[in-house]
């Protein structure tokens, strides 16, 4: 397995967990960006794609922020963040942070660039649709 892309990936959440998400030089241009679930499900493409998709999912939250727990590299090509997102929903109220949910994001990466992003608002969802067991996260 390739460390290069732990780190990569640990680079990637460290600046998002401060609020940064200046940087795309870590994106393939033809990135895959997916919601699996949750209020805002849907793909979008490329790194204009990727960017609207964000916005659109980040425009209903106030203080949104995610904090990843656990990086787990589970072939050559694949991680799994395992997060924690906070915030106050604008509309509702409801905050991430009381209701205490578990997400997990996808990301794949190809010649040190990461070609697809899924997030997944339900944890075992994503342990599902990869086929690992929520014990041990492992196939």
């Amino acid at each position: 397995m390739s460390s290069a892309n732990l780190e990569l990936v640990r680079s990637i959440y460290e600046a998002w967990e401060q609020d940064d998400y200046s940087s795309v030089e870590w994106a393939d241009p033809a990135i895959e960006f997916e919601m699996a679930d949750g209020p805002d499900p849907g793909i979008w493409t490329g790194l204009d794609g990727m960017a609207r998709g964000w916005r659109t999912f980040r425009s209903t939250w106030e203080h949104f922020s995610p904090a990843a727990t656990e990086f787990r590299e589970l072939d050559d090509e694949h991680v799994l963040v395992l997060v924690q997102f906070a915030g106050r929903a604008k509309t509702s109220g409801l905050d991430l942070a009381q209701v205490g949910t578990q997400q997990a994001n996808l990301i794949q990466i190809r010649k040190g660039k990461v070609t697809r992003v899924v997030l997944y608002w339900d944890r075992r969802r994503a342990y599902a649709d990869l086929g690992l067991t929520e014990e041990s996260g492992t196939p």
